[in-house]
């Protein structure tokens, strides 16, 4: 009976080392996936008031969870019963990350002194009203790219380990989701909050010596890493994009050959989501079009 027990727990070491192993050849696969997801989260999770900025990241932390624990089950399911949708599911998600990687470009070069205009701080009375709407409608942004991102990197996990056994599979998928969640986040938390830790120290200093230096430093770095982080996200939205379409069609990937794979794939992120741009701009203006009609008709 004694040595039936250790035996399962040899079972359950050699379990342990395997998916340890796979674990870290699937985090290596997914580095690329993981960097830009950080370059995107940390730039939609900044914007907000100190106070509030923990509590949205967090928010989006647990919308970030909840993604993981759809994903990953489906994903399985679908690698087993089903694996020709998951090439459809990942070319709808490279979709709407062009679109929304067009979608920043497009707002910062033709829209930038409008949104400029409307500072929270000049309506007063309407500010916590303003504030809740941009922090849901900037959580629902984060989750909903979470989520494209999410399914971008268990499926590459999922691929590296596709010819283990379904336990294995099983558990390096979660392990990887888990390190996604918990890494990326962690490291977005230090990123917004580096600046009150610069205010800390340049407080406790009575604003000398080193301290105080490291304090205006971190201070001062703060904005600039954030509209890098930004710029960053959004070139990282359309190369992941870019990426999805060369890897699942099969003409992107024999096309333009000579091109480097980062510009081929910045390239196709592109164009797909300036295609996709114009699509949704002509069905909102006929949808705000329609509107109008209608309404003397329901005064009438």
């Amino acid at each position: 009976m004694a040595s039936g027990f250790f035996a399962i727990l040899d079972d359950i070491a050699f379990l342990m080392d395997d998916v340890a192993l796979a674990t870290k050849v699937a985090t290596r696969k997914t580095a690329g996936i993981l960097g830009d997801d950080l370059a995107v989260n940390a730039e939609k999770a900044t914007g907000f008031l100190s106070e509030r900025e923990l509590p949205v990241l967090w928010a989006i932390t647990k919308g970030s969870l909840v993604n993981k624990l759809i994903i990953v089950p489906v994903a399985l399911l679908l690698s087993v019963f089903l694996p020709a949708a998951i090439k459809y599911i990942l070319l709808l998600g490279g979709l709407y990350l062009a679109y929304e990687g067009v979608e920043k470009i497009i707002e910062y070069f033709f829209h930038r002194p409008q949104k400029e205009h409307t500072v929270i701080k000049e309506t007063p009375q309407g500010s916590a009203e303003v504030n809740l709407e941009n922090e849901k409608e900037k959580i629902k942004s984060a989750v909903t790219t979470d989520f494209i991102l999410s399914i971008e990197i268990v499926i590459i996990a999922l691929g590296s380990v596709a010819e283990q056994s379904i336990a294995i599979q099983i558990a390096t998928v979660s392990a990887v989701a888990l390190l996604a969640t918990v890494g990326v986040y962690g490291i977005v938390a230090i990123i917004v909050r580096s600046d009150d830790a610069g205010y800390r120290l340049i407080k406790k200093s009575n604003d000398k010596g080193i301290l105080s230096k490291l304090g205006h430093m971190l201070v001062k770095a703060l904005p600039v890493m954030i509209k890098f982080l930004g710029a960053v996200g959004t070139v990282a939205l359309l190369l992941v994009s870019g990426g999805i379409f060369v890897h699942n069609i099969e003409y992107f990937h024999h096309l333009f050959p000579a091109l480097p794979a980062t510009v081929k794939e910045f390239g196709i992120g592109l164009v797909m989501g300036l295609i996709v741009f114009l699509v949704a701009s002509v069905f909102k203006k006929i949808f705000s079009k329609g509107k109008q009609t209608n309404e003397p008709q329901a005064s009438h």
